[in-house]
């Protein structure tokens, strides 16, 4: 099977912020920029900030800032509100349509809360923010007219008591998702980091898409992109470093089953593969200590929303008739 290089790009090539917002104005579009949260309250503050003050005061380059809080039980909220975003709960977003916790799902519902054109998210666990996190997304989708959807990559160190792996980080992508991508979707295997939660899109293209609600988003999306309209409209952009807080092992297993989920659910809807009968949903971690092994039955969020184009709400909110 041929394999196609994804467009790369260094965030220093849109970093003339004025002359992005100018092309932004000469297009007619909006930006808005989405900070999907669960107690970040150490972190989010910061980001806001670096996005308000850097890109949205001075220029006018991001014309909205949001917060989409999956129920933080500590500041997370406040901080967000002290430093100028928009503040939403996700389960009162379309409540109706019942509650399916994840991250997966608080982006998805940005797309009903956000105005603009051009839609960044952006993780909310950053240690060193900077406004390249949303103008280098920015950047391939206001220029090159081809690009519909733009994900970030960058060294990842990895933090654990007494040592320090400079590149560490990305383990979920490089012993799940690449082999994964490199035998099914070998195109989707040039993304050097496909999980990143830092990426932009059209709202024409985000609203067509159904969501996985946990984890398993960042993939799904990549695959129903390329398959529906090819890898060629896809880029991603070098942000050089990101310092984040690591997870544990088992809760990168979590992570991992809820992408096999989405990921094996596209095989079968593309008919690349066929399974007899349903995946399992139970997931067992495993605890451990020098004295105890067990496994323990561990929630997951497999649940997917559909499209919301197809949203009645939303198709009224956008004034979209039929």
């Amino acid at each position: 099977m041929s394999r196609t290089e994804i467009a790369t790009f260094h965030h220093t090539a849109f970093s003339d912020i004025a002359a992005l917002t100018r092309e932004k104005e000469a297009q007619g579009l909006t930006v808005s920029v989405a900070f999907p949260t669960l107690n970040e309250q150490s972190t989010i503050g910061a980001e806001i900030r670096a996005v308000k003050e850097g890109l949205q005061t001075r220029y006018g380059l991001v014309d909205e800032i949001a917060v989409i809080d999956g129920g933080s039980s500590d500041r997370t909220a406040l901080e967000a509100e002290r430093a100028g975003a928009d503040v939403y709960l996700a389960e009162d977003c379309l409540p109706h349509l019942g509650r399916m916790p994840g991250k997966g799902d608080n982006l998805w519902k940005s797309l009903f809360l956000l105005k603009g054109d051009l839609i960044v998210w952006v993780d909310a666990d950053i240690k060193n923010i900077h406004p390249k996190f949303v103008y280098g997304l920015v950047g391939p989708l206001l220029y090159y007219p081809e690009i519909q959807f733009v994900k970030a990559f960058y060294d990842r160190p990895l933090f654990r008591p007494g040592e320090e792996d400079e590149h560490g980080g990305g383990r979920v992508t490089e012993i799940l998702v690449r082999p994964l991508f490199s035998a099914f979707f070998p195109d989707l295997a040039t993304l050097y980091q496909p999980c990143s939660g830092e990426c932009a899109g059209r709202r024409d293209l985000l609203e067509s898409l159904p969501f996985p609600t946990g984890y398993g988003i960042e993939t799904g999306m990549l695959i129903d992109i390329s398959s529906r309209l090819g890898s060629d409209v896809i880029a991603q952009v070098n942000l050089d470093k990101r310092i984040h807080r690591n997870q544990s092992t088992t809760a990168l297993g979590k992570m991992g089953f809820e992408i096999i989920h989405a990921f094996f659910s596209r095989l079968e809807s593309l008919e690349i593969a066929k399974f007899d009968g349903d995946l399992s949903a139970d997931y067992y971690k495993l605890i451990c200590d020098p004295a105890l092994y067990r496994l323990e039955n561990t929630p997951v969020q497999l649940r997917e929303r559909p499209p919301m184009l197809s949203i009645p709400e939303y198709r009224q909110s956008r004034g979209i008739a039929g």
